[in-house]
């Protein structure tokens, strides 16, 4: 059964379908070669038998009168990271290790939390059975601490072992929400129509277990904040620039809501354009659904879809569009550290557009939140920022 479209003429959108046809011809360029080294899904069997080879060498260890230890992939340093424009940031094969020793004082607990939670994850696999961050937390919060640690210990164990999350028997909590053209099955047989109306549809938590996707929308638009993502569902802008998807991650994107994204970028290869604040903070969002981040970045490849463009709001904008100054705010140094930081990047140097834009945002000290388009009217960024974005290929 086809949408039935309300939006705009189909002459509104030939910018946009030159784009995806110009996105397109760079994947086949591309060859689209299957991805290789980082976490792939594994089978069952599979990460059980890595799990045990994993405890032999503990008690080989324990045999020999030596102290045990994990060794693990440092993950939260640059040099460790490589870039690839049609990957995003990913692990480099021979990467620096740190050693998580029994016998020492420093680390002596974090080896035991994660022989815990290997433990668990053992069981969760034999049995079949998924459980989530959180109530692996609450099977002993007062053990782990805090949500932090057990996060963490989940990331480090699916990088030693290198598979994804999802092969551990280990799901998110989505906090994500998605409107718009597209209908799916859920893994239970649940049919989910995310059609859009007052209220959107959450993001799901089994991403890979959704089936029969189906949608015939022209674009997919990342909102940075939930604020600004329900503010366009009072203003009806699915339906008015039909067939169309909107996502929001709700500030720094969930697991599940990148791997929905990146789902759609796969299945569909329609355009995906992000809407962030001109600020630090939204830039990083942006980067991360685009190029990943250092902490994930052995998951990269399912994760990143470096097709995103920046839809806004652009630091030019504010000056083009004569925004008051009263409704800007000065950077913090908080704020230009993070985004002198993101200048550094290796990425920046493959989006000289971004570069400027960012430059322009150094250069006058401000920043300011998609609201700052309000001074101009209430409803200016669904009926006239963001269509005329849209029309004429206003992203970079």
């Amino acid at each position: 059964m086809a949408f039935a479209p309300m939006g705009p003429e189909a002459s509104f959108f030939e910018v946009l379908d030159r784009h995806r046809e110009s996105l397109l011809a760079a994947l086949r360029r591309g060859g689209r070669e299957p991805p290789s080294g980082g976490s792939r899904l594994a089978s069952s069997s599979e990460v059980l038998a890595s799990i045990e080879n994993i405890i032999q060498d503990i008690i080989t260890s324990l045999a020999r009168n030596e102290a045990p230890a994990f060794t693990i992939d440092n993950r939260s340093s640059w040099e460790n990271i490589k870039f690839e424009d049609s990957v995003g940031l990913q692990m480099v094969s021979h990467c620096t290790t740190r050693k998580i020793k029994s016998d020492s004082p420093k680390s002596a607990q974090k080896f035991a939390l994660i022989l815990k939670i290997l433990s668990m994850i053992y069981k969760l696999v034999q049995s079949n059975t998924y459980a989530t961050k959180r109530d692996i937390y609450y099977t002993d919060s007062q053990l782990f601490g805090n949500q932090t640690v057990v996060d963490n210990i989940i990331n480090d164990i699916s990088c030693m072992l290198k598979v994804s999350r999802r092969s551990l028997h280990i799901l998110s909590t989505s906090k994500g929400l998605i409107a718009g053209n597209l209908r799916y099955i859920e893994e239970d047989g649940t049919k989910v129509n995310c059609t859009c109306g007052a209220t959107a549809v959450a993001v799901p938590s089994n991403i890979q277990g959704i089936r029969n996707l189906v949608t015939d929308a022209k674009f997919v638009l990342i909102v940075e904040k939930d604020a600004t993502f329900q503010r366009l569902l009072d203003d009806n802008f699915c339906n008015k620039l039909s067939p169309c998807i909107m996502i929001t991650g709700k500030g720094v994107p969930d697991l599940n809501t990148r791997l929905l994204v990146k789902k759609l970028w796969d299945t569909f290869h329609i355009p995906v354009f992000t809407l962030v604040d001109a600020d630090p903070h939204g830039i990083e969002i942006m980067c991360i659904y685009k190029y990943g981040s250092m902490s994930m970045s052995f998951e990269a490849h399912h994760l990143t879809v470096p097709a995103i463009r920046w839809l806004g709001l652009l630091p030019s904008d504010l000056k083009r569009l004569n925004v008051p100054k009263d409704s800007l705010i000065p950077l913090t140094k908080r704020d230009q550290m993070k985004l002198d930081s993101i200048l550094r990047r290796p990425y920046v140097t493959c989006q000289p557009f971004w570069r400027k834009e960012m430059e322009i945002m150094a250069d006058s000290k401000m920043k300011a939140e998609i609201q700052a388009l309000t001074f101009l009217s209430s409803d200016y960024l669904s009926r006239v920022y963001l269509p005329n974005k849209l029309k004429f290929g206003g992203w970079i």
